[in-house]
């Protein structure tokens, strides 16, 4: 996975990124590849890859990308399917580093010895922080502006966030219940709940 030589200052929802890519816009390609390759290098990581098997999977998942790109039915849930895509490659390629050395990669049991749990909450993180932004930049502009005050430390009170949106004090609370349900229903959280290994549902 190439690091792109300076950021891509786009801020487009992941939707209108797939769609424009659809299309041709390479500009769109690159903001997809830049927003989610640390995505993909985490997963690799909790799969203790090393560094040129982590760009063969890298390019191996954008490869599949780009023949998948026109059929993916939900464009928001593309961080859901990266991770999903990116799990299976990494599992394809420690099978085939087992076959061709045993000491390439440690057996089943050492992979998941106390030493794995920290890559796995780092994966879990990572997955989530994509799945959240884009619910986050999908929610209309008062969703945005209301959640943005309530995360802010220290905490602002009802009456500084009334003052600031200039919306009545008693109002603040049924709106953040619904902007959360908001945040909540979107594809992106629930592909990322879907896709996630049914051992690590049940233990959330």
């Amino acid at each position: 996975m190439t690091a792109q030589a300076s950021p891509i200052h786009d801020h487009s929802s992941v939707t209108d990124l797939v769609r424009r890519a659809r299309g041709g816009d390479q500009q769109a390609w690159n903001v997809l590849v830049e927003r989610y390759a640390p995505l993909i290098w985490s997963i690799c990581r909790a799969y203790r890859l090393g560094g040129a098997d982590t760009d063969d999977v890298g390019q191996t998942v954008w490869l599949q990308l780009v023949d998948q790109l026109g059929k993916i039915r939900e464009p928001a849930a593309l961080p859901g399917w990266l991770a999903t895509t990116t799990r299976r490659e990494c599992g394809r390629t420690l099978r085939a580093a087992r076959k061709s050395s045993a000491r390439y990669v440690p057996d089943d049991q050492k992979i998941r010895d106390e030493q794995a749990v920290p890559a796995e909450e780092e994966l879990l993180a990572a997955e989530r922080a994509a799945a959240l932004r884009e619910a986050f930049d999908d929610l209309p502009p008062a969703c945005r502006q209301l959640i943005a005050l309530l995360i802010e430390d220290p905490p602002l009170s009802y009456a500084q966030i009334s003052a600031r949106l200039r919306i009545p004090v008693g109002s603040i609370g049924p709106s953040r219940r619904r902007c959360l349900d908001k945040l909540r229903r979107h594809p992106a959280i629930a592909a990322l709940i879907d896709t996630e290994p049914a051992g690590r549902q049940q233990s959330a």
